[in-house]
C-alpha cells in the first residue's frame, strides 16, 4: 500500500523546520551524561518529527555532523521528497543490518538507542551487530523536543480539533435509544473521514448507561436506552497530528444525580482550565480539579490523571497527573479531562484540548460543554 500524506508546509519552510529540530536534538545529544556520539532513532513519531518521513518502515541515525535515514525500496522516492537535508540510505534485506553498517561508518563507538521505543529484542539484535560498541539507553531525547509545539503544529492540531467538533455535532441526531454504541463509533469515523481526516486518532470510546463508568469503555454492541448518560471520547488525525475530545450526553430527561455529577465535573474542568498556566507543575493543575471533586465526596471516583500531551501521538508528554513534577510551558498542548465514574451507575467526563500560551490556555475544542439532552 502506498503511503505518504506529508507534513504540513513544504519546500523551504519545511526544510527550515526540520533543520531547527535536528539542531535542537544535536544540542541535547551533546549534554547527555554518558555522551553517545550518535543515536539510533526508531520510535515512529520521533522518526517522523525529526526527518519528515511519513513512511512506516525505517530508522534514523544522528550524530553531530551527519543525519541518515535508512528505509527500504518502497519509500526511497518518498523519503527523498519528504526529508530535505537528510542522507537517504537504501536498506538491504534486513533493516538493522544496514543501520549497523551506517553506525560503523559514523566512526562513533558510543551509540545511543531510544530506551522508551526499543524492545529488548531490538536491543539484542543491535548489540549482536555492533560488537565492540557501547550501546547507551537514551530517554526523552526527541520526545522532550516534540513536547513544545511549533505554531505550524498547533495549527494542525487545531484543525483536527475543529474537524472532530464538527463530526460529533453532525452525528448528534444519530445518538438515540435503540442505536448501538458500535454504530455510533462507526458513524463518527465515517463523518470524520468525509470531512477530510487522515483517520481516527484512536478507536472511539462510546459508553452508555452503567458502561459510562468505564473510563476507557470501547464501543460495544450494547444499545442505548432512554434515561442513560452516554460518554463519547473521540479524535481525528489531520496532517499527522491528533485531536482528543470527550463529551457526555443525556438520553431524555435528566435525573437529579445525573445533573449534580455533570455540574461537578464541569466545575472541576473549568477550574483546571483556569489553573493551566506556564510555570505550574502537572500535579498542581491536576490537584485543582481533584480538590473540587473530592470536596463533594467523589474523590475515589476520579481515578485517572487530569490530562496528557497530544501531538503526532494522541498520548505523549507532558502529563497532568498526581505524580507529574514536570512544569507546564508555553507551547505544550494537553487535554484537560476530569471525570467521575460510579460503578453500577455510570460516569461523566468532559475533555477539552488546549494549547498552553504565555498567559493561560487557548482552548482548541469548541464543542459546547453544557449538558445536552438528546
Amino acid at each position: 500500500m502506498a503511503e505518504g500524506t506529508g507534513e504540513r508546509g513544504g519546500g523551504r519552510d519545511k526544510g527550515w523546520r526540520l533543520a531547527r529540530r535536528l539542531e535542537t536534538v544535536r544540542r541535547k545529544l551533546g549534554t547527555l551524561e554518558r555522551r553517545p556520539g550518535a543515536v539510533v532513532v526508531t520510535g515512529e513519531c520521533n522518526r517522523r518529527y525529526l526527518t519528515g518521513f511519513t513512511g512506516s518502515s525505517g530508522a534514523a541515525v544522528v550524530s553531530a555532523t551527519r543525519a541518515v535515514l535508512v528505509t527500504d525500496f518502497r519509500y526511497l522516492t518518498q523519503a527523498k521528497a519528504e526529508c530535505p537535508g537528510w542522507e537517504i540510505v537504501r536498506q538491504g534485506p534486513v533493516l538493522l543490518d544496514t543501520v549497523a553498517e551506517v553506525v560503523v561508518g559514523f566512526g562513533e563507538e558510543r551509540v545511543g538507542f531510544e530506551r522508551d521505543h526499543a524492545t529488548f529484542a531490538l536491543y539484542e539484535d543491535l548489540s549482536s551487530r555492533l560488537k565492540g560498541f557501547e550501546l547507551i539507553p537514551v530517554a526523552g531525547l526527541v520526545d522532550s523536543v516534540r513536547e513544545i509545539k511549533e505554531e505550524e503544529e498547533i495549527d494542525a492540531i487545531r484543525e483536527a480539533a475543529l474537524l472532530t467538533d464538527r463530526a460529533l455535532g453532525e452525528i448528534l441526531p444519530f445518538i438515540k435509544p435503540g442505536v448501538s454504541e458500535m454504530d455510533i463509533a462507526l458513524e463518527l469515523e465515517y463523518r470524520m473521514r468525509k470531512l477530510g481526516a487522515d483517520g481516527v486518532a484512536f478507536p472511539a470510546i462510546v459508553a452508555s448507561g452503567p458502561r459510562s463508568a468505564l473510563p476507557h469503555g470501547r464501543a460495544s454492541k450494547k444499545r442505548l436506552a432512554p434515561g442513560e448518560l452516554v460518554t463519547v471520547d473521540t479524535g481525528a488525525v489531520v496532517g499527522g497530528y491528533c485531536s482528543d475530545l470527550t463529551r457526555t450526553f443525556a438520553l431524555g430527561p435528566v435525573m437529579g444525580e445525573q445533573e449534580k455529577v455533570y455540574r461537578l465535573v464541569l466545575e472541576a474542568q473549568l477550574a483546571a482550565l483556569e489553573a493551566c498556566r506556564p510555570g505550574r507543575a502537572g500535579k498542581e493543575i491536576d490537584q485543582v480539579a481533584r480538590d473540587v471533586i473530592s470536596a463533594r465526596g467523589h474523590g475515589d471516583h476520579f481515578g485517572h490523571g487530569l490530562g496528557h500531551g497530544v501531538g503526532l501521538a494522541v498520548h505523549e508528554g507532558p502529563r497532568l497527573s498526581p505524580t507529574s513534577d514536570q512544569v507546564i510551558e508555553a507551547g505544550h498542548v494537553v487535554t484537560v479531562e476530569p471525570g467521575v465514574y460510579i460503578e453500577g451507575w455510570g460516569g461523566v467526563r468532559i475533555e477539552d484540548l488546549v494549547a498552553v500560551r504565555a498567559d493561560g490556555v487557548e482552548i482548541l475544542s469548541t464543542f459546547p460543554k453544557e449538558l445536552q439532552v438528546l
